[in-house]
Order: structure tokens, then C-alpha cells, then sequence
């Protein structure tokens, strides 16, 4: 037999009506005609980013990494395309202080092997003073480049908390796209899983059915004492920075142990 949604039996409070699998498969096929859709639009809008104009700038212009200044040309390590996320940064602050949102951005950009096979190179930039930058690159564990724009002009340095592509053409060099806010999400994957679950992603704006969790503000949880309770707080820190290898809670504060 089939039962319903409001079936007492079957419903649970907050969680999704149970069905037999049939009446789910049905629901299932009628998501997916609009899940094609949204795909088909994807493409549509990446061919027009494809097709979109492109701005020269002096690629000469200096950037500070762990070799010292290098020209941001160096960047694009001989390809000819080049991803970058600018880091937002909160000069003299602790680890744990530097921006939730996009320290959850550049801890899913750990790996850029598939983006290197297809040409293109990564690296991430930020205004902070390059020393501060270095400290906090080896507290975090990052493997990706980092650079310090303090001192550059837009297109390399400007507003940070952008995703933002460049095109080389032997030493010219181009913008090509940039994105920010929630386009920044094309890169967090954990984002896109987290939107197939039944209880989403946990944030305050989502629309959720009546008696489902209830959200809070975007990479609220991504921040957490010792103890692993979300917390923004002089003793908390980057969640992943209590487990990953050689962590210790008495690491907290890293060397930059002062509190703003």
C-alpha cells in the first residue's frame, strides 16, 4: 500500500515525509526536469562568460611571495591561464581572527593538479603584510601559492574576496572574469553537497520545510573551540585546524598570540 505524507505512522517531525519508492522515483523524475534546466542555463551562461571582453593591465607589476617581489606575470608559471582567489585580511590579527568565508573558500583550493593538467594555474592573493601572510600560509597547512598585493593596483590587488581570471598572451596580460559573494560558491564543493541533503546547508536564509533545523549565518560552524563547540571567540579557530596532522589546542593562537 502507499502511504501519504500525513500518515501518522510514517511522518517525522522535521524530516521528510516517508513514501514507498515509487511515489519517491516520481517526485524524483519531476525534480530532475528542472534540475536539466538549471544545468542547460549553466552551460548557456558559460559559453557567454566565454565570449565576454578583456582588459590589458602591466603584468610587470610586483607581487610579494616567498621568494620576494616577482613580477605577477611569474604567477601563470608558464601557462597560459591563471585562477586567483583574493583573501580578504585583517592586519595584526590572530589565525583564528582572519575571514570565516574565505578561509572556507581557500581551504576547498588546497589542490590545483586538475586545474594545472587543463593549463591554467592557481595561487591565492591578499593585502596582508607578507610576514603575517607566511605565518599564517604554514598555520593553516596551505599548499597553494600565496602572494601579498598590498601595494598593487586593481586588477591584481583592489577588493578582495573575489575568484578572478586572467588569459596570457607571451607577456601581455589580461583580465578576464572576476566573481564575488556567492559566486564565490562554484568552488566550495562542500556547498553544493550540503544542497543535495535534506537538511541543507544551515544557513538563516535558506528556505526550508516547517521543523527542519534552523539556520544561522553562512560558515557559522566553521569556527569552533577545543572542544569542537562553534564559537567566535579569543580561543577559537579554523575547525579543520584541530584535527589536521601535528594540530594541537595548544597551538591556538599560533604566533601571533595577541587578541583584537
Amino acid at each position: 500500500m502507499t502511504t501519504t505524507p500525513d500518515d501518522p505512522t510514517t511522518a517525522l517531525p522535521g524530516r521528510p515525509p516517508v513514501v514507498d519508492l515509487a511515489t519517491w522515483q516520481r517526485a524524483r523524475e519531476e525534480l530532475l526536469v528542472r534540475e536539466k534546466a538549471h544545468t542547460r542555463e549553466g552551460d548557456a551562461l558559460a559559453a557567454a562568460r566565454r565570449r565576454l571582453p578583456m582588459v590589458e593591465f602591466d603584468g610587470t607589476v610586483e607581487v610579494v611571495g616567498p621568494d620576494g617581489p616577482v613580477p605577477f606575470l611569474d604567477l601563470f608559471q608558464g601557462r597560459d591561464e591563471l585562477v586567483v582567489y583574493k583573501h580578504m585580511w585583517y592586519d595584526g590579527a590572530p589565525h583564528q581572527g582572519q575571514c570565516e568565508g574565505c578561509t572556507t573558500t581557500a581551504w576547498h583550493l588546497k589542490d590545483a593538479v586538475y586545474l594545472n593538467a587543463r593549463g591554467v594555474s592557481f595561487a591565492v592573493l591578499t593585502t596582508g603584510r607578507w610576514d603575517e601572510v607566511a605565518s599564517y600560509v604554514e598555520f593553516m597547512g596551505y599548499t597553494q601559492p600565496w602572494y601579498s598585493v598590498r601595494d598593487a593596483d586593481a586588477p591584481v590587488g583592489g577588493d578582495m574576496g573575489h575568484i578572478t581570471c586572467f588569459l596570457r598572451d607571451g607577456d601581455r596580460v589580461f583580465l578576464t572574469y572576476s566573481t564575488t559573494g556567492r559566486g564565490n560558491e562554484r568552488v566550495n564543493g562542500s556547498l553544493g553537497l550540503l544542497d543535495m541533503t535534506p537538511y541543507g546547508r544551515g544557513e538563516v536564509w535558506e528556505d526550508n520545510p516547517e521543523g527542519r533545523p534552523k539556520g544561522d549565518s553562512p560558515c557559522w560552524s566553521w569556527r569552533s573551540d577545543a572542544d569542537g563547540n562553534a564559537t567566535w571567540g579569543p580561543t577559537s579557530r579554523p575547525v579543520q585546524q584541530w584535527t589536521r596532522p601535528g594540530a594541537t589546542p595548544v597551538e591556538t593562537l599560533g604566533r601571533h598570540g595577541h587578541h583584537h
